[in-house]
């Protein structure tokens, strides 16, 4: 019989080119609103190996083991190793890269997310100046390439059925999974890195998954659906909407650190939802501002992610 372990989330609880973060934040509450017409109650649902508590938090259970395979390695000039590989997440096969420093020791894994509309290939920039540092990485080609639908998501968890987003963070965590089993990564120093959507779904894995060491969340933040009043709103679209906010899930991550990096104007994710966001977490947590208006990663900063990295791996 096949053990599953649980991971399970803390208190309550998409980046880039094709969802408008803070446009999506403003619609989330413009759904709650409108929806405000008592329902069904429901203070748990589940489904197979999810489930949301009546706090909007999600939990999973977790094979000890993924399926994956290698399709091809190469050696870089630089002799680091890049792997071409596929895993299995639950109705889903996703495609990934992992790139490993040349070293004769075990290393810290970082598990890399993309923000909306950017391919695993896209982010090897930062993949390779990660590596450049010390560290072995993953990144993952995410469903729908980050973009998420609530609306659609939430028809889904109001039938008790797995939405996409839930989905997406089981990804994530099956991501650790895999990085964790490579012969050359220490599987006790695995440290979360998202880029704006991928921001998002980084926090909720950090929270749900109590190994992983600490999260990184660059161009991100939260929906603040702790400031909707949960009496004017219809059940099933309260705890679904806290259930993909990673408000709900970041005051859950310490003593493990949560990092923030963000441009003061930034025209996707507004840089005041990320001071939110950022408020909600507690120590050990640190926020670095960027001047400008870069979405993403910017290569200027990265001496501070070099340190905190440092710091997470505890080096």
């Amino acid at each position: 019989m096949k053990k599953n372990k649980k991971i399970k989330g803390g208190n309550r609880q998409t980046s880039g080119r094709n969802t408008q973060l803070g446009s999506i934040a403003i619609g989330v509450g413009v759904v709650l609103i409108i929806t405000g017409v008592v329902g069904i109650l429901h203070n748990i649902h589940s489904s197979e190996n999810w489930s949301v508590s009546d706090e909007g938090k999600l939990s999973y259970d977790l094979p000890e083991k993924t399926d994956y395979s290698i399709i091809n390695s190469n050696t870089t000039e630089s002799s680091d190793i890049v792997k071409l590989l596929t895993f299995k997440s639950k109705d889903n096969v996703i495609q990934s890269l992992m790139h490993f420093p040349s070293s004769s020791e075990k290393v810290p894994g970082i598990v890399v997310l993309p923000g909306a509309g950017v391919t695993k290939e896209e982010q090897q920039g930062l993949a390779s100046e990660l590596v450049e540092m010390g560290y072995a990485t993953i990144t993952i080609d995410q469903r729908n390439q980050g973009a998420v639908y609530p609306e659609t998501d939430l028809e889904l968890f109001k039938q008790d059925k797995e939405p996409v987003e839930y989905s997406m963070v089981y990804d994530v965590l099956m991501a650790a999974e895999v990085l964790r089993d490579q012969k050359e990564v220490d599987s006790d120093k695995i440290a979360m890195l998202g880029i704006s959507n991928g921001g998002r779904f980084a926090i909720i894995a950090t929270a749900l998954d109590p190994k992983i060491k600490g999260v990184v969340g660059i161009s991100t933040s939260g929906y603040q659906t702790n400031t909707i009043d949960k009496d004017r709103v219809d059940e099933n679209t309260y705890f679904f909407y806290r259930s993909i906010d990673p408000d709900t899930y970041i005051t859950t991550i310490s003593p493990r650190k949560v990092v923030m990096f963000h441009a003061t104007n930034d025209t996707i994710v507004p840089y005041s939802m990320a001071e939110d966001t950022f408020e909600l977490a507690s120590e050990p947590k640190t926020m670095y501002t960027v001047n400008g208006t870069t979405h993403g990663y910017s290569p200027s900063t990265k001496e501070e992610l070099k340190k905190e990295l440092a710091i997470i791996f505890n080096k």
